[in-house]
């Protein structure tokens, strides 16, 4: 298996994102159930994902993909000093992109993504 990695990740490299987006990152709130928004806002929802060193590596997106399947919302929490701020939204479109699913919410280092099937 071919290690994907992202720790060095550049700004030009997504440059289908759009800088400023709100804390859903392009994805359609309607789509999203009012039940998942209330849970991945939750403090007792705790990360069960978390992006150490390594950065984003195959091996992150498969955990995701399983835990998506599993339970439909994943929590990520990415470790202070990894990515550069701006790149964190990058990161999350990233994943949801990856694991066909969909930013519920990403705040800093914190992330939620919901899985429709």
């Amino acid at each position: 298996m071919v290690k994907e990695s992202l720790h060095a990740c550049h700004v030009g490299e997504f440059a289908d994102l759009v800088e400023g987006q709100n804390h859903t990152e392009g994805c359609k709130m309607t789509d999203i159930p009012a039940s998942i928004k209330r849970q991945a806002m939750d403090r007792n929802f705790q990360p069960s994902v978390r992006i150490g060193k390594t950065g984003v590596t195959d091996n992150v997106i498969e955990e995701i993909r399983g835990q998506l399947k599993k339970r439909k919302l994943v929590k990520i929490k990415i470790n202070k000093g990894i990515y550069e701020r701006d790149a964190r939204a990058q990161i999350w479109q990233h994943l949801a992109e990856k694991t066909s699913s969909s930013i519920v919410l990403a705040r800093g280092n914190v992330g939620v993504l919901y899985s429709h099937s």
